[in-house]
């Protein structure tokens, strides 16, 4: 509330001093019209009562403190005050994705499937393969999420006779036969 009331009293004290200093001719009638507007009204009766609370204007060459205890120093260069920082950039959506692998590559693939189950392959290499590099992406992604690169697996390795996938032991087998084939990067 006391921030609330700070805000809005710095607010109306700054429009009354833009109008009195906006004056080209006689500021008696600047100053007389600002101070019976409503805005001068509001600074007279919302004005905390406690000193500690009450800005006063910094000196020449030094900056203002502020309610967060930050100052209103200048922005260094290339900056906007109050922006907020410049986010990273976003990995490229192919990042983790490996190429497309050789026959010999495939063949090691297909081989490290079956020997967990047959059923994985299903006698459809290219679609293994498509899963498994799509899964080598989240690999990558989520490098120390166990569980979710287990539901994810459990989500792209799906036959007829396994419709939601083959379970976590075999998903954490299937996430560790890629590491060590196609995507020995994502270790």
């Amino acid at each position: 509330m006391r921030t609330r009331l700070l805000a809005a009293t710095l607010t109306a004290l700054a429009a009354v001093s833009l109008a009195a200093c906006s004056s080209s001719g006689s500021s008696s009638g600047k100053a007389t019209s600002a101070a019976g507007s409503p805005t001068a009204t509001a600074v007279s009766t919302a004005a905390p009562s406690d000193a500690a609370s009450t800005a006063s204007a910094p000196t020449p060459g030094t900056a203002a403190p502020t309610t967060d205890g930050a100052t209103d120093a200048p922005a260094p260069a290339g900056t906007t005050p109050g922006a907020p920082a410049p986010a990273k950039p976003a990995p490229p959506a192919d990042a983790g994705l490996p190429a497309k692998p050789d026959s010999d590559l495939t063949a090691k693939l297909v081989a490290a499937l079956d020997a967990i189950d047959p059923a994985i392959v299903g006698g459809k290499p290219e679609q293994a393969v498509d899963r498994a590099r799509n899964q080598c992406q989240s690999l990558y992604q989520f490098p120390k999420d166990k569980g979710k690169l287990v539901e994810l697996a459990n989500q792209r390795f799906t036959s007829p006779d396994h419709p939601q996938g083959f379970g976590p032991d075999t998903a954490t087998k299937i996430n560790d036969a890629l590491r060590s084939t196609l995507c020995p990067a994502s270790r």
